[in-house]
């Protein structure tokens, strides 16, 4: 396995600053970065694909429908809750209220 990873951010090669110069002098390229995959898995998920938000923003805005078309979500998710709790509040200079909402644990349906 490879010790490292290179950014998959489309525009990662484009961007001007000093860590991404490589290149003899008369011939300098500007060079996606290179991500250090640790011995421990470290940085995981996305982070080990791309240097940073920006190129992750890139790559995610470029291939979008690519990437919704891997797992298309044609139902809305839905998670139980109790019934919303408002709760007023007063004190010395006004009033104002609290929302609560508590999600129903699954397992302690079960009976």
């Amino acid at each position: 396995m490879s010790s490292h990873y290179w950014c998959h951010g489309p525009s990662c090669h484009t961007y001007v600053t000093t860590d991404r110069v490589r290149g003899t002098k008369g011939s300098k390229v500007l060079r996606t970065r290179k991500i250090k995959i640790n011995d421990n898995g470290y940085p995981s998920g996305f982070y080990k694909y791309f240097c940073s938000n920006g190129c992750y923003n890139d790559f995610a805005n470029e291939h979008a429908e690519q990437i919704i078309r891997i797992a298309p979500r044609t139902t809305p998710l839905e998670t139980p809750i109790e019934d919303p709790k408002r709760v007023k509040h007063e004190y010395q200079y006004g009033t104002y209220y609290t929302t609560t909402i508590n999600k129903i644990d699954n397992d302690s349906n079960v009976g």
